[in-house]
């Protein structure tokens, strides 16, 4: 127990999806408070739901938590719980330390002062004082790397230019406990590189980090632990390996109601037999999509893009096509069928969508569209290069 820098008890908070019902229950809740009476935020009234319901954890000093979980699911209404914006309507959350939070872009940041000024308004926020922000101020702006922007007003920064110097702030504060939600993906990649570099080197100073993230590497590689989050309720997993397989499992459970179906972009051509021959892959497996198609007229020199999204955010993995494979594909009048093979898939611990699009010659006219979700397993512990290989064949 002494070790345990954070600890959330049963903890519920409840929004109201109408803005006419919050006003007239905050008046109705001050007015019960005034008389002594309790507010009874324990339970729903109409327009009301549970945002995180009974969630309870411990996380311990020096540890790295993940909070996964479908968008919708509590994920930063806990990240606020935690940092004391908003108060738990049920349960108990206890602290122990400073908290250095990255929730939301902008947050804490005045928009008419600089950059400059605003370091010392965010850091007096996060319990530094003005001695620590002016000892700590050149890291800070060295950290942030926004050049002569310090000196301007916050109103005229880039999403990203905001995240910088929120970053450079929060984890110059020394904090005990560092809040990080998915705010980072604003960010471009040299400054999240430095970013996760910059959680590792607190990690080992004893920081206590919660990270909040749609992607599944960062969440492998920096946690050790993850609580999973959906439909408001939590699952707490103490292998990451199990708690991302149960965020996959959210998506994949729903099979083929998730497929998007095929796109038949001209009356000249329409594919029927769409699949592929698996579902879940281990890594460096392989995998074959196939159709058959029956075309009124000839399609020459077509291109066929393949692409591979991750993650619940569905960033892009992978995208590529026959004419970067030098293979040119002819789809010619009649009855056929098409197969294309993917090979040599390094990708672990994600749910993922593999998409089939096919152009006319130029790019003038969407043939067909098609998407499924699938999952990726395992842990690959090879050297080999992280590539892909694609093979395309026309037949009869």
């Amino acid at each position: 127990m002494e070790n345990t820098v954070i600890k959330a008890e049963n903890v519920s908070k409840k929004y109201c999806r109408s803005l006419k019902h919050v006003m007239l229950y905050g008046v109705h809740d001050i007015a019960r408070n005034t008389l002594g009476l309790s507010s009874q935020s324990e339970r729903l009234r109409d327009g009301e739901f549970w945002a995180v319901d009974d969630v309870s954890f411990e996380v311990k000093r020096g540890e790295t938590l993940g909070i996964i979980g479908p968008n919708g699911s509590g994920k930063s209404t806990m990240l606020k719980l935690i940092n004391g914006i908003f108060m738990p309507d049920k349960g108990r959350i206890e602290i122990k330390g400073r908290v250095g939070a990255l929730i939301e872009v902008g947050a804490g940041f005045h928009p008419m002062l600089n950059g400059r000024e605003n370091i010392y308004v965010n850091g007096a926020i996060l319990g530094m004082s003005k001695k620590e922000i002016d000892k700590k101020f050149d890291e800070i702006v060295d950290f942030a790397d926004i050049g002569e922007f310090i000196d301007a007003p916050v109103k005229h920064y880039s999403s990203g230019m905001v995240v910088r110097l929120g970053f450079a702030i929060a984890v110059h504060c020394e904090p005990d406990i560092l809040l990080v939600d998915e705010v980072l993906a604003v960010g471009d990649v040299g400054f999240q590189n430095k970013c996760f570099n910059k959680v590792g080197e607190l990690r080992k100073k004893g920081v206590t980090t919660i990270l909040v993230s749609h992607n599944m590497h960062i969440i492998s590689a920096f946690t050790i632990n993850a609580l999973v989050l959906n439909n408001s309720r939590a699952t707490y997993f103490d292998s990451v390996v199990d708690a991302i397989k149960e965020y996959t499992n959210i998506f994949i459970d729903k099979q083929d109601s998730d497929i998007e179906k095929v796109c038949n972009g001209t009356d000249g051509i329409k594919f029927f037999d769409v699949a592929i021959d698996r579902r879940i892959f281990k890594p460096g497996e392989s995998f074959v999509f196939s159709a058959k198609y029956e075309a009124s007229v000839d399609y020459s020199d077509t291109e066929i893009d393949v692409g591979i999204y991750c993650g619940g955010d569905s960033s892009l993995y992978f995208q590529a096509n026959n004419k970067a494979y030098n293979q040119r594909i002819d789809i010619k009048k009649g009855i056929h069928s098409l197969k294309i093979t993917i090979k040599d898939i390094r990708i672990n611990n994600a749910v993922a969508k593999i998409g089939i699009a096919i152009w006319a010659k130029d790019r003038t006219n969407l043939l067909f569209w098609w998407r499924i979700p699938v999952e990726f397993k395992g842990v690959d512990h090879s050297t080999g290069r992280n590539f892909l290989n694609l093979l395309y064949e026309i037949g009869d």
